[in-house]
C-alpha cells in the first residue's frame, strides 16, 4: 500500500506571509545600502519625555563626537555627521559586510512647549544624550484642592483618618 501525502494549502500560505514579513522587516532593505549612506532605523534613537525635559539618545558606536552635528530648528531636531570612510581593496575582498560606513542623518519633529536654546548635549562611550527642558508653562502643576463648607474654605487636621475616628 502506497502513501500518498498532499501539500496543505495553508503551508504555502505560510510561507507567504514569511516572505511579507521578511519584505518590510526592517532589518532587510538593500535599497538602503545603495545610496551611500544610511537613514530611518539605521541611525537608533530613543526618546524620552518627563516632567521636566526630552531626552534623546542616539546610539554612534565608532563615532568621533567632532563627526557629529546636532541641529534645532523649526521644531525639528536633526543629528548628522559621518563615519570612517570605505576601506580599500588592498585589505581583501569581504566576505560580510555588516558595518555602516558614510554619512548619516536623522531627523525627529519635537513637540511644541520646548526650550531648544538651552539644550544639552553629551557623548559617552559612543552614545549621543541631547537633553531639550521643557518651558516652565508646559510642565504639570499640582494644584491642591482645599474642602469648602458653608461656601467658606477651612483648615482640615493634619492627622491620619484612622486616629481621627
Amino acid at each position: 500500500m502506497t502513501i500518498v501525502r498532499r501539500p496543505s494549502p495553508f503551508g504555502e500560505m505560510m510561507t507567504l506571509r514569511q516572505a511579507m514579513d521578511r519584505l518590510f522587516d526592517d532589518d532587510y532593505r538593500p535599497f538602503r545600502w545603495l545610496s551611500g549612506g544610511f537613514d530611518g532605523p539605521g541611525l537608533p534613537l530613543d526618546v524620552v519625555t518627563d516632567a521636566d525635559k526630552l531626552t534623546i539618545e542616539a546610539a554612534l558606536p565608532g563615532v568621533a563626537p567632532d563627526d557629529v552635528d546636532i541641529t534645532i530648528e523649526n521644531g525639528t531636531v536633526t543629528i548628522s555627521g559621518k563615519t570612517a570612510t570605505e576601506r580599500t581593496g588592498d585589505e581583501g575582498s569581504y566576505l560580510v559586510q555588516e558595518i555602516r560606513r558614510g554619512s548619516f542623518s536623522r531627523s525627529v519633529t519635537l513637540p511644541t512647549g520646548l526650550e531648544a536654546d538651552k539644550a544639552t548635549a553629551t557623548f559617552e562611550h559612543g552614545v549621543l544624550r541631547l537633553s531639550i527642558p521643557k518651558a516652565e508653562q508646559v510642565k504639570p502643576r499640582q494644584i491642591k484642592i482645599s474642602p469648602v463648607s458653608n461656601g467658606h474654605a477651612e483648615r482640615t487636621i493634619d492627622q491620619p483618618a484612622e486616629s481621627r475616628a
